[in-house]
């Protein structure tokens, strides 16, 4: 083959998409206008476990609440404005099966994308990331918290997580880190190793959570905007800080991350059904970006609620 007309390994596989399983055959289409948001994070599960069945230790009993499916999700969305959401893996109930939130996309191929997950300690991850992007996986959970203690220090730095960041780089599939703060020096070493490999912080590295939201931890999470394909989730708000509607003590982190970042690497999300409990519900998280954030103009908003994700995610 000729080098003028020789795909790359990255356009190969995002061309695979149209034709593999017959599940995708045309790229994402633009959003619908009077539902243009993209929730950038949120779980799902079925009350059918037979089907779907959870991951050992866990019974129907265990599911809080006990059915949270696409349709739930979207009956709260889109009275907000939000026609799209990026599924996330749920790292508790299902682990590294996929299965539920692939069939989400097979039957709504235009409204979600997976964020994923691959066990990295079995053998060659890289070919099951591979395996799932044309079924719509075009990011991956990764997250120390389903380790065991003494295996977390050394987590980022397995084969199996090697690999999987540098088929990252080839795939465009995004490394989704479900962090602490305490994990964002390791966190900036492996985007120093993998400059190519586009990265994604899942709600704020969890600054807050204990209801500080110290100087160092975002110094440290800013230091990550250095790295070009490094963006991070606005999100999880019902979690962090006060913990409670509206949210607005969180604003100040917002900002700063807004003015290192820039608008065009940060991307809101509600980390539903979450976010939808207790005093908590889905307009209190939206509405904050989308109402309140008073230093953004117009096209920063659109970046935050839309073309951020849809840039990570909804690339194929």
């Amino acid at each position: 083959m000729s080098a003028r007309f020789r795909l790359t390994r990255r356009e190969f596989l995002s061309a695979s998409m149209v034709a593999v399983g017959g599940l995708m055959t045309t790229p994402m289409s633009a959003a619908d206008d009077s539902l243009p948001w993209i929730d950038a994070h949120s779980h799902i599960w079925p009350a059918e476990t037979d089907k779907f069945p959870l991951a050992p230790g866990f019974t129907k009993k265990d599911l809080n609440p006990p059915s949270f499916n696409d349709d739930e999700l979207m009956a709260i969305a889109r009275p907000e404005g939000v026609g799209r959401v990026v599924l996330i893996q749920h790292s508790v109930y299902h682990l590294f099966d996929n299965s539920y939130l692939i069939d989400a996309v097979r039957r709504h191929p235009k409204l979600f994308r997976i964020q994923g997950m691959v066990d990295d300690q079995l053998p060659h991850p890289g070919a099951a990331m591979e395996k799932l992007l044309p079924q719509g996986v075009t990011g991956f959970r990764i997250t120390p918290f389903v380790r065991k203690a003494e295996e977390q220090p050394k987590w980022l730095e397995t084969p199996g997580m090697v690999e999987m960041w540098k088929t990252g780089a080839e795939t465009r599939q995004a490394m989704c880190l479900l962090i602490n703060a305490s994990d964002l020096p390791s966190t900036d070493q492996m985007c120093e190793r993998h400059p190519d490999t586009p990265v994604v912080i899942d709600h704020f590295a969890r600054i807050g959570v204990d209801g500080q939201m110290r100087d160092s931890d975002i110094a440290n999470l800013c230091r990550l905007a250095r790295h070009k394909h490094t963006s991070v989730k606005i999100s999880a708000f019902y979690a962090l800080g006060q913990k409670k509607p509206p949210h607005d003590e969180l604003i100040p982190m917002i900002k700063r991350l807004y003015e290192t970042f820039g608008p065009q690497r940060l991307m809101w999300a509600s980390d539903s059904p979450y976010q939808i409990q207790g005093e908590n519900h889905y307009k209190a998280s939206i509405s904050l970006v989308r109402d309140r954030l008073d230093f953004l103009s117009k096209a920063d908003r659109d970046w935050l609620l839309r073309k951020t994700a849809e840039k990570v995610f909804f690339y194929a």
